[in-house]
């Protein structure tokens, strides 16, 4: 869908970008997003870094950059995130690129586990945009994202565990308003093994969206990996009151990828664009 604002015409605001400022980005610009983005007519974009305060297990993992991030026993610590150094580029892509409204903001993983350190870094600058992610589950004495954890679990424990720890995201934190990405273990379900069907993990994912909705957040549409249609669906029967558009865009190229789709994909299920281009989709009952 094309949405038109009087006599423009424009696509959604993408909520979920990267830059150099994320730690798991080594490809990402700022400067070459905002560029992107004026590009393609956005209204809007958000640079929501990743904050994580998390070790993985990752052990022998084929990434170089992240095993360069690695101890030698395969254990990432994620860095600190630069506060100052990431707010001074976002006011210099402001001056730059004054007709895009370019807004500060923060993917936080696992808020609800690390309330104080979470708390600290929002406590020193505005952030216009929190988005609340789950990217990992308990592993041995550890934590592993799921791609790491298919290879030694039942692939339907993984996402049901995942889908239950995203309801405790929900209730034990207040930090963000916008759920990132519920369906990022599909992002690594071993296909080889049997396709991916939601329905399969229909109740499951209902309580995650349950609980999501009960507390007033938006739902992102993340298009890095096309949302299923049929969550869409049952975020909006389980009271969902809005959603947002993210690329979850680690390169410039990828900004705003598929939203055409994914727009349409909102409108069909129930959600309509505010009379600002900068709101969240609101449901329409």
């Amino acid at each position: 869908m094309i949405v038109h604002y009087g006599a423009f015409v424009m696509l959604p605001v993408d909520s979920h970008v990267h830059s150099e400022w994320s730690w798991d980005a080594p490809n990402a610009s700022m400067e070459n997003a905002c560029a992107r983005a004026v590009e393609l007519g956005l209204p809007a974009i958000a640079f929501t870094e990743h904050l994580d305060h998390t070790s993985l297990n990752i052990g022998s993992a084929d990434d170089a950059h992240l095993l360069s991030l690695s101890s030698p026993e395969g254990v990432l610590s994620p860095p600190a995130f630069d506060v100052d150094g990431y707010l001074d580029s976002i006011e210099r892509c402001r001056e730059r690129f004054p007709g895009l409204r370019i807004l500060s903001g923060l993917e936080v993983g696992e808020p609800h586990w690390h309330a104080e350190a979470v708390a600290k870094v929002l406590a020193a600058g505005r952030f216009d945009r929190i988005l609340g992610s789950l990217h990992c589950l308990p592993d041995g004495d550890g934590f592993a994202e799921p791609w790491g954890l298919y290879d030694h679990r039942v692939a339907a424990e993984v996402i049901r565990e995942y889908l239950a720890e995203v309801a405790g995201l929900a209730a034990g934190s207040d930090v963000f308003s916008v759920l990132a990405h519920i369906d990022y273990p599909v992002r690594s379900w071993p296909t080889e093994v049997m396709p991916f069907d939601p329905l399969a993990f229909e109740e499951e994912f209902r309580h995650a969206l349950r609980a999501t909705a009960s507390s007033g957040r938006a739902l992102e549409i993340n298009t890095r990996l096309p949302l299923s249609p049929v969550i869409l669906r049952w975020w909006h029967e389980e009271g969902g009151p809005a959603v947002s558009f993210g690329s979850d865009a680690h390169d410039p190229s990828l900004v705003a990828h598929e939203f055409r789709e994914a727009a349409d994909m909102a409108e069909a299920h129930g959600f309509r664009p505010g009379q600002d281009p900068y709101d969240f989709w609101a449901r329409v009952d």
